[in-house]
């Protein structure tokens, strides 16, 4: 069976980008494809609203057909998310490479701002699915006196796997920077979940305050 990838948001039916059949099948799996035909995709700056050039990460807009015209009656979260000049802001993040291919690298939402720098949680889970042992992962914010925010990583282990926080970290070390190794490390059973079954990444943070004085660690 041959398979296409596309990016689609509800409020840009049927969709912004997709990958063809006759794609190879790296870009079919690694990207969002290409934009559809009569719609302006662009990776704009989230905090200067310019174009992202080739290569750099920015928030995924699109404006054209698809574009919806407007939440019902809610003329303020319209505003929100149409711009205007009218291209429409998913929230997600994006790079475009230079053959006009997009790849989805996250959720602006979800970036820790740890004293400064911008960490984007989706780069440090990719690199630990590496992990043996690692069943699933989610990387989030957890609260910092020093820092505003720390990174914490919460995981899933395979069946009968053990390991230790420092096991993580030594996988870590030399291989992502510094300030993106995760300074708290939570095994657990199960993520919280929405009724459609996403996962909440904001009650992560929440409950890594819990987790930390259950386990009587010190927050900093």
């Amino acid at each position: 069976m041959t398979i296409t990838s596309f990016y689609v948001l509800t409020e840009s039916s049927p969709g912004m980008t997709q990958t063809c059949l006759n794609d190879t099948f790296e870009q079919r799996c690694t990207t969002v494809g290409r934009d559809y035909p009569f719609v302006d995709v662009k990776v704009l700056d989230p905090e200067t609203g310019e174009e992202c050039p080739v290569g750099v990460q920015g928030e995924m807009c699109c404006k054209g057909f698809n574009v919806m015209k407007g939440y019902y009656k809610n003329p303020e979260a319209t505003a929100e998310v149409i711009d205007k000049n009218g291209y429409l802001h998913s929230g997600d993040l994006g790079v475009k490479d230079e053959q006009g291919f997009y790849k989805i690298t996250g959720r602006i939402k979800d970036m820790i701002i740890r004293g400064g720098e911008n960490i984007y949680p989706r780069e440090i889970e990719e690199y630990l699915y590496h992990m043996p042992g690692i069943r699933d992962v989610q990387v989030a914010a957890v609260p910092s006196k020093k820092y505003g925010e720390a990174v914490g990583a919460f995981i899933i282990l395979e069946e009968g796997v053990k390991m230790q926080p420092e096991d993580v970290q030594e996988f870590c070390r030399g291989k992502i920077a510094r300030y993106k190794i995760p300074k708290y490390i939570f095994f657990i059973d199960q993520f919280p979940l929405t009724g459609s079954g996403k996962i909440q990444k904001f009650k992560l943070k929440e409950m890594s305050l819990e987790l930390c004085r259950q386990q009587g660690i010190e927050v900093v």
